[in-house]
């Protein structure tokens, strides 16, 4: 006889249950886009300060254009993984682009920043690796990190007098390698790691430097690529469903690694090859990215206005010295009521709550992007300052 058992979901209603009274739980909201900077949600027109399309690429003629003629040419899926029939001629070709213009030797297209990261991170870790990660890095790396399954170390967010000292004290037990784990721009503050120093205690320890340039790609670096770009980074990773206003990721570095992210990366060997359309979008946004500096100057200078303004309203933004720029508030429940209070006054600017932010740290995470004109930043600092009063 079966016995009788509990309800077999008792873990899910828990679980929901909890989420509900810490204000933490998540429900999807339809959104319409008008434009780049303005949506349609629960049919009232907002000003969109959630987006990371950060050159408003996404709605680029060309983008589109090109993303239709890759369809004509290719149809509408690869068919497969790239190493069993899915690797169409543009593959190579848009990756040898990237590899020029990040000044890297070579360069591999994957099918997305979080896939990447959970399994490039594994691949070149065994057992007996080391990895050092900074304590704000991005869940994908962090997942990355556990399924590597090896001796983790968790050094002080951006501090680079305790990663050398966490260094120093761990050579010589015989780990098989080290690696270094950071974002070049830190996704939920918006400030950015001290990329000079990486390199340099990662040559002089002998590890091997990953960086998650996603948040930088498209608007930081030389031609927008980065601010892994021309430096002597061993492994950098980027994505193209941010500034380059499409979808999919990257891997850059030595010939020697991108043929063992080929052999090694599960997330690249064993996942369908980017659709055809994406891959215009790819080619299409890495032919305008290193002409948009103006756009991008402008985007800086813009982030630079809005930050001061709230600092001096008494809102805290942390580090921030980029297009994103966390208002952190503190409790869930601050964060929840004040991005009510500003969709009320017409600016969606969604709240930010652990997990996904460290404990106490709640906040309205602001992303800029270049398509949000003077008077959207002056009325998302007037609604801000109205709030403050």
């Amino acid at each position: 006889m079966i016995p009788r058992s509990r309800n077999k979901y008792g873990f899910i209603d828990a679980a929901l249950s909890s989420r509900r009274q810490r204000h933490r739980f998540r429900n999807l909201r339809n959104v319409s886009s008008l434009s780049g900077a303005e949506v349609v949600v629960d049919g009232k027109r907002l000003t969109n300060f959630c987006s990371n399309d950060y050159l408003g690429l996404s709605q680029h003629p060309l983008v589109k254009q090109r993303a239709a003629e890759y369809i004509s040419l290719y149809g509408a899926g690869s068919t497969a993984s790239r190493l069993i029939c899915g690797n169409i001629e543009g593959f190579p070709r848009i990756e040898e682009r990237l590899a020029r213009l990040k000044q890297s030797p070579a360069a591999l297209l994957v099918s997305t920043g979080f896939q990447t990261n959970v399994s490039v991170i594994p691949a070149l870790a065994d057992r007996e690796t080391l990895i050092f990660s900074d304590q704000l890095n991005h869940n994908s790396l962090i997942q990355g990190i556990r399924l590597a399954s090896c001796h983790v170390v968790v050094y002080r967010h951006n501090d680079m007098a305790h990663l050398e000292k966490l260094l120093k004290s761990h050579q010589g037990r015989g780990f098989s390698r080290i690696l270094i784990v950071t974002e070049s721009v830190f996704s939920m503050d918006g400030d950015r790691s001290d990329l000079d120093t990486l390199v340099h205690l990662a040559e002089v320890y002998q590890s091997i430097l990953v960086v998650d340039d996603a948040h930088a790609t498209g608007v930081i670096g030389k031609n927008g690529m980065g601010r892994t770009c021309g430096r002597d980074i061993d492994v950098a990773i980027g994505t193209f469903g941010k500034a380059a206003g499409s979808f999919g990721a990257y891997v850059a570095g030595s010939r020697d690694l991108i043929d063992f992210m080929i052999n090694w990366c599960s997330g690249f060997i064993y996942s369908t090859a980017l659709p055809p359309s994406v891959l215009g979008a790819i080619d299409a946004a890495l032919e305008l990215i290193p002409s948009m500096d103006q756009e991008r100057e402008e985007l800086q200078e813009k982030a630079e206005w809005v930050r001061r303004q709230l600092n001096q309203a008494g809102w805290e933004t942390a580090d921030s010295s980029t297009q994103i720029i966390p208002v952190i508030v503190g409790s869930d429940k601050n964060a929840l009521e004040l991005s009510r209070f500003l969709e009320a006054d017409g600016i969606m600017a969604t709240a930010v709550r652990p997990p996904t932010v460290p404990e106490g740290k709640a906040r309205i995470r602001i992303s800029l992007t270049a398509l949000h004109t003077w008077a959207h930043l002056e009325a998302l600092v007037a609604a801000f300052k109205k709030r403050k009063r």
